[in-house]
């Protein structure tokens, strides 16, 4: 059956092949993120790179300190995953709806993406927060279940959605980019005419979805880490509160590079995760489609 008159495929397979993207995405990549969390709750002037971190992280605190605070990221990744995509795929046939265009344009890919990473954010938000809290170097909490108890003791339920306005922005700007730039560089691409092609297509719309995305959303990470790192204290105002005065803050006190503080190892993390991702993402489906049979291929 021709790609334009198959059946879409039940929003269960697409949350299913979400959720294995990302947990496949994570188990290669983690590290990577605990290198970034740390570069980016340093102030001042960097001491470190990413590799002077990661050797420091080894060197002082061991190996198995490069997968602290993996258990939230990989609880949330399979509904995380799963949402940004089912989110895509339902904005992205709302918006084609109201618009009236029969293919996704440009434009629209761009707004499907933004909507995508706003309606995800709200689901991330507590389960970064623990992460970051657990990948402090100064960290002394026991583990997932401790942060949760000593930040909903301290600050009630509503703290365990500190930085939500933070990561709102982080995922509205990664998704726009990342979603745009796949639909442009699959279209800039030659047609594969093999299922081993279709799959290097996808790894490199991916690949360069993630880096742009990540060059767009880094300075709004910086500021997320800085807002859901912090300890809170009785009485006393934070220094980062609301996105967008942060970002004006670190940039007077640090200098703009401050806001790329952790671009490497994230990037490093998200471009070629970005293009593991749809590449499993594409891979499911497929597998999907095959043995759901017609009308699903």
């Amino acid at each position: 059956m021709a790609t334009d008159q198959r059946k879409p495929l039940p929003f269960i397979a697409n949350f299913a092949a979400g959720a294995i993207a990302g947990v496949s995405e994570i188990l290669t990549f983690y590290p990577l993120d605990v290198v970034k969390t740390r570069m980016q709750l340093e102030t001042g002037k960097s001491k470190h790179g990413m590799v002077g971190t990661l050797s420091s992280i080894v060197r002082e605190e061991g190996f198995g300190r490069l997968y602290r605070g993996l258990v939230p990221p990989l609880l949330l990744e399979a509904p995380k995953r799963a949402v940004k995509f089912a989110s895509n795929d339902f904005w992205g046939k709302t918006y084609m709806g109201l618009s009236g265009e029969s293919k996704m344009t440009q434009q629209l890919s761009i707004l499907t993406g933004c909507s995508a990473g706003a309606t995800e954010s709200f689901v991330v938000v507590p389960f970064e927060l623990v992460k970051i809290k657990l990948q402090d170097k100064t960290s002394t909490f026991a583990g997932p279940i401790d942060v949760v108890k000593q930040v909903i003791k301290k600050e009630g339920p509503l703290g365990l959605y500190a930085g939500m306005e933070a990561t709102f922005w982080r995922h509205f700007w990664w998704n726009g980019g990342y979603f745009g730039c796949i639909h442009q560089v699959r279209g800039m691409l030659p047609p594969a005419e093999t299922q081993q092609g279709q799959l290097f297509n996808n790894f490199v719309s991916g690949s360069v979805g993630g880096f742009v995305g990540t060059l767009v959303n880094t300075p709004f990470d910086v500021v997320k880490s800085r807002i859901q790192g912090a300890a809170k204290v009785p009485g006393v105002a934070p220094k980062y509160n609301w996105t967008y005065p942060a970002l004006m803050t670190i940039m007077r006190e640090e200098g703009p590079a401050a806001l790329y503080k952790g671009f490497l190892p994230k990037v490093l993390r998200l471009a070629p995760g970005g293009g593991v991702l749809l590449l499993v993402v594409e891979f499911t489906l497929g597998v999907f489609r095959k043995a759901l049979g017609p009308p699903y291929i």
